[in-house]
């Protein structure tokens, strides 16, 4: 009996020094890590891509001209031919009116007029009703009217 109460005070003893171990030596080794440093090894054209394509970025305007609006599109599919056609019998009945051939594979979408209210694409697609089958008032970036240099 005397042997197994001396055992376990022997087993639990090395078990502390165990937990003890765990719980102090070894954070405080992991601690002691010094600092490393770290070396970026580059193509120095990376650098003039990137300063390149900020001064493109300024020079080139596309968020100051676009603008949020509306256009009505007059036809969605897959044949080129029919994209230009239906372009065409647009541009025969409003030619001052801008049209836009759009291409996301494997579509053709046509897409007219650059309207800043809803309210002025919906005349349009009330107007083209009986022309074209499928129409569609679609939100996204417009272009800006176009303006005249004879009213200055």
């Amino acid at each position: 009996m005397k042997n197994t109460a001396s055992y376990l005070k022997t087993k639990i003893g090395w078990i502390g020094y165990c937990i003890f171990f765990v719980l102090f030596i070894l954070p405080a080794l992991s601690h002691a890590q010094t600092r490393g440093k770290v070396e970026v090894v580059k193509d120095p054209l990376i650098d003039t891509l990137i300063a390149r394509r900020a001064s493109l970025g300024k020079n080139v305007a596309v968020g100051d001209d676009a603008t949020s609006g509306y256009r009505v599109q007059i036809f969605f599919g897959s044949n080129r031919q029919d994209a230009y056609s239906a372009q065409a019998r647009f541009l025969g009945e409003y030619p001052d009116t801008r049209t836009y051939i759009l291409y996301t594979e494997p579509n053709f979408k046509v897409q007219v007029g650059d309207f800043r209210t809803k309210l002025e694409a919906q005349k349009l697609q009330n107007d083209l009703r009986d022309k074209f089958t499928s129409l569609f008032i679609i939100q996204g970036k417009i272009n800006p009217p176009k303006t005249d240099a004879s009213n200055d």
